[in-house]
């Protein structure tokens, strides 16, 4: 008898046929939808590994500094306005020649924050024959399309008004002069 048992055994099993496939093997499990562990644990690693180095290599570098070197302010005949006199310092230190599309200054009062385009280096002496407090703080204008070569720096004076009187200047929380120059992003310099 056992050999009959082995032999009806044998029988019973039916033959794998690629085209019909029992029911018994229907790939729905994991084992027939995910491919192993290992493969695509490595492939995400590699994946992370190469997306952070790119991020590294093209990362955001700065193009220039700068600092205030000094701020005078003077109240106007209307006693509603302040006249400032904002000295700046740029270093370009990428290695692109930057060009000064425009230049703005903006304050930061308890009243407000308040934001205005430089005065037009033409216009300078108008303002300082008007104002001479400003003569002794004034120097050559800081003016748009000024040329700044990599490497090299740009100084000079921003001329810019705000709605404020010189004692709601003088208690200032925040002043930042911002050059914008072409195809590149806006350069902030903020007073410490």
């Amino acid at each position: 008898m056992p050999e009959t048992n082995s032999a009806t055994s044998k029988a019973q099993e039916p033959e794998y046929d690629a085209g019909h496939v029992p029911m018994t093997e229907e790939m729905d499990d994991a084992k027939h939808r995910l491919p192993p562990m290992a493969p695509v644990l490595i492939a995400l690693a590699v994946i992370a590994l190469v997306i952070g180095i790119a991020a590294y290599l093209f990362r955001a570098k700065p193009l220039a500094n700068g600092t205030i070197k000094d701020v005078v302010a003077v109240e106007l005949n209307t006693h509603d306005t302040s006249f400032v006199a904002i000295n700046v310092r740029l270093n370009n230190i990428s290695s692109d020649t930057l060009y000064i599309k425009a230049i703005k200054a903006e304050i930061v009062t308890p009243s407000g924050s308040f934001v205005d385009d430089a005065a037009s280096a033409t216009d300078y002496p108008r303002y300082l024959a008007a104002y001479p407090d400003l003569k002794s703080a004034v120097g050559e204008p800081l003016k748009v399309e000024t040329k700044i070569a990599p490497g090299t720096s740009a100084e000079g004076s921003v001329l810019v008004t705000f709605p404020v009187t010189k004692e709601v200047f003088d208690k200032n929380t925040g002043l930042t002069v911002t050059i914008i120059p072409y195809d590149h992003p806006s350069i902030n310099i903020t007073k410490r």
